[in-house]
């Protein structure tokens, strides 16, 4: 029978560049008189900005360390034992870089067991554990600790999370199994699922508390210390920790149907890793608590091969090679200039007070803490437009994110000036926020120059229009700027900065250093119609209404692309964009590429009746979205009807046809980019890795292109 360390050993070749985790052992008297007590810190030797991980070399030093704490525990010597982080962090993990590399399923059911094996023996000690989550504590990070008989947590502590499922894995070292049956499956979906799915939201130290997966929680600045005075309390039966009764009726049942209603709504049956996960936990039912000693080794062994599965499969490489895009390349922005040739931004102004200008304008208050002024046409609109920003920070300080001196300085710093002179006179930074169409804009544009310095950035939020049209009339075009966000502003991360055809140097850096401030993801793209994400899915948006158009059912054009797994339908998406907006953007598109981008009539003429979208919802029927009796009255259709799958063929081709011109005309510097930009603006489902990687796995790019738009092993993802 192979041991664990002969495991971890044989593991440990396949990890040649594993960033090895230490496991040290150091011992200390406990407060109280409660005995001699052994404390595991976890420390890759590295500054606190590269997180702990768990490779098998790491599993194998944490396993030694083990080795001895369970002989000291055998002979008396110790009354319990800890395990802690580093500062800043407790651990975040599996060493993915070194699972991707895995091409066996054996070496993948191995890692599994590997971890398993030593996580497991932290349970089986004859003196009680504890876990002191001291910093950021992910995956395998959160999972050794659930093994413990105890946990505190920092509330200093950033991040907490399960994010496998967000990965295209399932938590494989035990969460599945122990956490549903430490707070209950309903809290362990939302944790395994719910926020994996949820763009791997993470969780703060006291929602680790709240929620039970802690059992005490105290101040960041003497944790260690205090966790130590809690865990003497414990162990001299001075603190008694109760543990609720967990309802293993109907409750778990409607836990798990739950989880897969919102695995359903997320990727709608595209990718395996939160069904796997839901499974697993649905056999937890009836485990009772680790301490009672339930059949682990079979519990656990569906955590090792579905991890292994998983692994093998698709999924985990398109989810690291998104991963690896949002983590990397967005940090170091293609073709971005020296960054010392940004200038400082201390006034910002800002063109418009409508919702997307006030949106605006609450953002750059909060990141840059800079004075920030609207305009508009008329006082009655600016006071509105500073009374919403106002009205957000006071919603930031009821839940908490500020407290009453941030929010009465954040609420200073912004206000509205009816004279752009007065306004913008000394402000290093304007951007406009006004009405979709050239002359509007250029007039803006005239007026501002005129009034500001002669250093001054102008900034076009503009989504499809022309930035270098747009400053062709100015003395000073080439401080012009396109600086695209995506709505919900707050929420979604990505900003398409545009580069005009005289805009230098300078004005660029400078807007890049405002986007890292803002801390948003930038990508530059070239000034061509429509830029990135609103010229691919308008492509994909026109094909679905062409389809309509010709004479196939709302239904089934909608139901084509549910395989994808994307967030929304195409038709909602429209109604959260709105339609009069989406026919502007075809509009513009058509005007420029009239042979790929068509006007659908329908579309126009539910804009027309001023129809909000396709859809109605009521209450009857949940709330799920059914054609609109109105709309359907307009609709005037063709009668060529396709399958869901030639209408999906239809559109893949046709996106894959664009993404293909416009890499050839340099929109972006590389094809990662197209990936980086739908993922973070347009919300393209990270298990499918990427739009790019996707056409070429599915074989549309070759078909379309007569290539593959990535390089061999860029993105290491299997057909």
């Amino acid at each position: 029978m192979t041991t664990t360390a002969e495991l971890l050993k044989g593991a440990a070749e396949l990890f040649p560049d594993e960033v090895v985790t230490q496991a040290h052992v150091r011992h200390l008297d406990l407060p109280k008189g409660a005995g001699r007590f052994a404390l595991i810190t976890l420390d890759n030797g590295l500054d606190h900005t590269k997180p702990t991980t768990f490779g098998p070399q790491s599993l194998a030093h944490l396993n030694v360390a083990i080795d001895q704490v369970e002989k000291e525990a055998a002979d008396g010597g110790i009354v319990g034992v800890g395990i802690t982080g580093k500062p800043f962090i407790f651990a975040v993990g599996a060493d993915l870089k070194g699972v991707e590399l895995l091409k066996r399923h054996e070496d993948a059911l191995a890692i599994g067991k590997g971890g398993h094996d030593v996580f497991t023996r932290l349970s089986g000690l004859a003196v009680p554990t504890f876990a002191y989550y001291n910093g950021a504590a992910m995956g395998g990070g959160v999972e050794v600790g659930l093994h413990c008989s105890y946990r505190t947590v920092s509330k200093a502590l950033p991040a907490f999370s399960l994010p496998e499922v967000f990965l295209g894995l399932v938590p494989g070292w035990g969460g599945c199994v122990l956490l549903p049956n430490l707070i209950g499956p309903d809290r362990a979906v939302s944790v395994i699922i719910e926020n994996s799915l949820n763009q791997n939201k993470q969780l703060k130290g006291e929602q680790v508390f709240d929620l039970g997966i802690a059992d005490a929680l105290f101040e960041g600045a003497d944790f260690l210390e205090q966790s130590l005075i809690w865990t003497a309390s414990v162990l001299t039966g001075e603190t008694e920790v109760a543990r609720p009764e967990l309802d293993r009726g109907a409750a778990w049942d409607e836990a798990v149907a739950r989880g897969k209603a919102v695995a359903d709504g997320k990727v709608h049956g595209a990718a395996p890793a939160a069904y796997r996960a839901l499974d697993i936990i649905a056999a937890a039912k009836n485990a009772g608590s680790a301490r009672e000693g339930f059949d682990t080794e079979t519990l656990f062994a569906l955590e090792n091969v579905a991890l292994a599965d998983l692994i093998m499969g698709g999924e985990l490489r398109s989810g690291l090679y998104a991963f690896h895009l949002v983590q990397k390349r967005a940090k170091r922005p293609a073709g971005a200039p020296d960054k010392a040739l940004a200038r400082p931004v201390t006034k910002v102004g800002v063109v418009g007070a409508g919702l997307m200008a006030s949106q605006l304008a609450l953002l750059f208050a909060r990141r840059l803490e800079v004075p920030v002024v609207l305009t508009d046409i008329d006082q009655a609109r600016i006071d509105k437009g500073v009374e919403y920003v106002h009205g957000e920070i006071d919603k930031l300080l009821l839940k908490g994110r500020v407290n009453q001196d941030k929010a009465n300085r954040l609420k200073g710093l912004v206000t509205g000036h009816l004279d752009k002179a007065a306004a913008f006179g000394d402000a290093d930074f304007v951007i406009e926020a006004v009405f979709e169409e050239m002359g509007v804009k250029q007039q803006v544009f005239a007026e501002v120059e005129a009034v500001v310095p002669e250093h001054a950035i102008l900034a076009t939020n503009t989504s499809s229009l022309s930035v270098t049209e747009m400053a062709s009339k100015l003395k000073n075009p080439e401080r012009v700027v396109g600086f695209h966000f995506f709505n919900p502003v707050a929420i979604l991360p990505l900003l398409e900065i545009v580069r005009a055809e005289k805009t230098d140097d300078a004005s660029l850096a400078t807007a890049f250093a405002v986007a890292k401030s803002l801390k948003k993801t930038a990508v530059l793209v070239k000034d061509a119609p429509a830029f990135v994400v609103n010229r691919i899915l308008t492509r994909f948006m026109g094909e679905i209404q062409n389809v309509i158009d010709e004479g196939t059912s709302v239904a089934v054009a909608e139901k084509a692309v549910e395989p994808l797994g994307l967030p929304m339908s195409p038709l909602v998406l429209l109604e959260l964009v709105g339609p009069a907006i989406g026919l502007h953007v075809s509009e513009t598109l058509h005007g420029a590429f009239p042979e790929r981008f068509t006007v659908s009539p329908n579309l126009k003429a539910v804009v027309d009746a001023g129809k909000r979208g396709f859809y109605v919802y009521s209450a009857e029927n949940g709330f799920k979205p059914e054609l609109d009796p109105e709309v359907a009255a307009l609709l005037q259709q063709g009668d060529a009807v396709l399958t869901e799958e030639q209408v999906r063929d239809r559109v893949l081709d046709a996106v894959a046809q664009e993404i293909g011109l416009m890499l050839d005309e340099g929109v972006v510097a590389e094809a990662q980019d197209i990936d980086l930009c739908l993922i973070t603006g347009a919300g393209w489902p990270f298990h499918l890795g990427g739009i790019t990687p996707y056409l070429d796995r599915a074989g549309v790019s070759e078909r379309v292109t007569g290539k593959k738009f990535l390089a061999p092993g860029l993105a290491s993802v299997p057909a």
